[in-house]
């Protein structure tokens, strides 16, 4: 291979993994526009053609999307939560099927593994989601009610589990906010008793609270 296509190969893979850490790191959220090429290429020090070649990379694995005319936008975190959002297009009810196992088993885990620190977690997760859904703040009720669930799949300290549902749970986000309305109001749906769960250890008693929230919203499907 020549020098010169040697050293571009670097600098495009070098692009790839700086832009894939600004999505996994939040940076850009789902759903948002990255900056155009010429600002990117400025940021990261190389040439629009290496950007342009990184971006193509990372829409093709699934975590950017490119709009002909309008820009590039996030759409998943992670290979994995791209892979799902291809997969699942729109079907709300298989992706929630889906995601019910893998919280259920995530919830048992994590009553049987979770921390003292990992519960002080949840317990301020749980905590600042019913304080956004008594205030009315709806954006960031979503945003923590998400962040708690994935916390608590996280606390089974399986890291694929936790990246399966992840990307699941990204899908289930992005095709609720596609539907004319929500299939039930999350806001009526209380924690307390997964949380509780996890706190007492008790496995069984966590699975069939987790299994219990997403039995409700299967049910709003009709």
């Amino acid at each position: 291979m020549p020098l010169a296509t040697t050293r571009r190969t670097g600098l495009v893979d070098q692009a790839i993994e700086q832009l894939r850490e600004a999505v996994r790191g939040g940076e850009w959220p789902v759903g948002n526009r990255i900056p155009v090429e010429a600002e990117l290429a400025a940021s990261l020090g190389v040439g629009r053609n290496t950007v342009r070649e990184a971006v193509r990379a990372l829409a093709h694995a699934g975590l950017l999307e490119v709009r002909q005319g309008d820009g590039t936008y996030v759409r998943a975190t992670s290979e994995v939560s791209g892979a799902v959002r291809r997969l699942c297009g729109s079907e709300l009810r298989e992706v929630l099927q889906v995601r019910r196992t893998l919280e259920v088993e995530g919830a048992r885990l994590a009553a049987t593994a979770r921390t003292e620190e990992e519960l002080r977690e949840l317990t301020g997760l749980l905590g600042a989601r019913d304080e956004a859904q008594r205030a009315g703040r709806a954006d960031e009720f979503a945003r923590v009610d998400s962040e708690f669930h994935l916390a608590v799949v996280r606390c089974g300290h399986n890291t694929l589990l936790a990246e399966l549902y992840q990307g699941l749970a990204e899908a289930v986000t992005a095709s609720v906010r596609s539907t004319a309305g929500e299939p039930v109001n999350l806001h009526q749906i209380r924690h307390d008793g997964l949380l509780d769960a996890i706190r007492d250890q008790d496995a069984g008693r966590a699975a069939a609270e987790a299994g219990g929230f997403l039995d409700e919203l299967l049910a709003g499907l009709g």
